[in-house]
């Protein structure tokens, strides 16, 4: 009966629950947002292993800053804001690293295996896509994955970033710009 309850239950009384110690409501609410995070941080990220530790942190640290969170029914936006934030902080932590990389002259370590053979012509124009997204900046990537790829509104957009509906729909415009012009330089063979 508790765990028909607990699916039953609104994020903000799962969450007051886990505030309490209950375990059983921590695993619904991971449960209920595990699959959408991993599915919009794979698309930010352009790796799911990565996404997949993005996702474990942003629910650890949902729990660990449990004070900080006021009950207003926008835990999924607040949840999506920690993981956005922790990409942020890996891509910074990329960025100093590539700098970094041929002063210490460990270029060839820490990098991914490049992406398997791709079977099919449409994974590869997924890949492709992906590929390309990764290389738009993240404060026009993340309202363009939202808004086409996961499906938000403007303004639940607008709540997660703390900006006005204009500006999300500014930065779609702008990102969808950009990533038309990423694709039309791979697929003219201007870049690899």
């Amino acid at each position: 009966m508790e765990a028909l309850r607990a699916a039953e239950s609104p994020d903000g009384e799962l969450f007051a629950r886990v505030r309490r110690g209950d375990g059983d409501a921590l695993a619904e609410l991971v449960d209920r947002h595990k699959d959408a995070l991993v599915s919009y941080l794979t698309r930010m990220a352009g790796c799911r292993d990565r996404a997949e530790d993005l996702a474990q942190e942003a629910f650890v640290r949902l729990v660990e800053r449990s004070d900080g969170y006021r009950e207003q029914g926008h835990l999924k936006a607040y949840l999506y804001r920690i993981a956005t934030n922790l990409l942020r902080s890996s891509e910074r932590r990329e960025r100093r690293w590539r700098l970094l990389e041929p002063v210490f002259a460990y270029a060839a370590q820490g990098r991914e295996a490049p992406r398997q053979d791709l079977q099919l012509l449409r994974d590869e124009l997924a890949g492709q896509i992906l590929d390309s997204l990764t290389e738009v900046a993240l404060h026009f990537r993340i309202p363009l994955v939202l808004r086409d790829i996961e499906e938000w509104s403007y303004q639940e957009i607008a709540d997660l970033l703390g900006c006005a509906e204009g500006t999300v729909k500014s930065r779609i415009h702008r990102g969808r710009e950009l990533l038309r012009r990423l694709l039309e330089d791979r697929w003219k063979g201007d870049r690899p």
